[in-house]
């Protein structure tokens, strides 16, 4: 499933070369025209080096300013918002764990759920990337993560630690081998990627109306067996395998964008699709190990 906040901004595209050039010109600096060495106007090399010019013909051939300078995306600046985002969806479903009394967790989770659902939509399709509605998604997030951590918690104690753990290791080696080479984004892993994304949508949304309208129990069809196998769990291995793609699709995004000279605001689109990723490898992850536990 791929991200849509990725494919819908033209600054994480394909690749082309890097801004600022090294050299407007595509040549090193040379002397000023034509003289043989770097002197002030009309001196030669045996004349006293006025120091009044030394500050000036230092900024004409020193290096050129790099992206922090010219307000473009680094890596530091996905790093520090994709940190503080998650920081968020940590801090805020911690604390309705922890304070949300009990009779008020059901209405909590379900305007979590449907908050962070409207302002993913909101977010994944604006052109420019909004700070605000960002924090206001993982807010939301944050509160249904919380509530429905505490359910599964209560009923199977120590998952959600175990999901954590299996959520950030994923996020870790997917990382890894994208940084080693082993695995890069090509038009058939875009392909398989797109409609593998959709099959999966397409299942989890008549999954969801036979839980809500057909009277289906647990998970649903994730409940069934396949050759004393549970669906979910074969089902579940296949969407964490399409989350750690969709992982491996944000760095190239990422990486792209750098490459293309995004602006600095883009971090934030950056740090909104890795949460996006994030949110569902570990819900999936919850999803397998309730499974597992549950037919013990």
């Amino acid at each position: 499933m791929a991200n849509p906040f990725f494919t819908n901004s033209a600054e994480f595209g394909k690749s082309k070369p890097s801004y600022p050039p090294v050299n407007p010109y595509g040549q090193q600096a040379q002397p000023g025209y034509g003289q043989q060495n770097a002197q002030p106007y009309g001196a030669t090399a045996t004349q006293g080096y006025d120091p009044q010019f030394a500050s000036v013909e230092q900024s004409y051939y020193g290096p050129d300013a790099g992206p922090a300078q010219t307000g473009r995306l680094t890596y530091d600046d996905v790093i520090m918002k994709t940190g503080g985002v998650i920081a968020v969806v940590i801090g805020v479903a911690v604390l309705a764990w922890f304070a949300v009394p009990l009779e008020m967790r059901m209405p909590v989770m379900f305007i979590g759920l449907i908050g962070g659902f409207v302002l993913g939509l909101v977010n994944a399709f604006k052109r420019s990337p909004s700070p605000a509605l960002i924090i206001a998604y993982a807010a939301f997030e944050g509160a249904f993560l919380g509530m429905i951590s505490g359910v599964f918690e209560t009923m199977w104690p120590g998952i959600v630690i175990q999901a954590v753990l299996a959520t950030f290791v994923t996020f870790a080696v997917t990382l890894a081998l994208f940084k080693s080479g082993k695995v890069r984004v090509t038009p058939k892993f875009t392909r398989f990627l797109l409609i593998a994304g959709a099959s999966y949508l397409v299942f989890s949304l008549v999954n969801l109306g036979l839980m809500v309208f057909g009277g289906m129990d647990g998970f649903g069809l994730r409940s069934q067996e396949v050759f004393g196998i549970p669906l979910g769990l074969i089902i579940g291995l296949f969407a964490v395998g399409l989350a750690a793609m969709n992982l491996i699709w944000d760095f190239d995004s990422i990486s792209k964008g750098i490459q293309n000279g995004a602006p600095a605001k883009m971090a934030w689109t950056a740090a909104f699709g890795i949460t996006i990723t994030l949110v569902w490898l570990y819900l999936e992850f919850l999803r397998i190990l309730a499974i597992l536990r549950g037919s013990n």
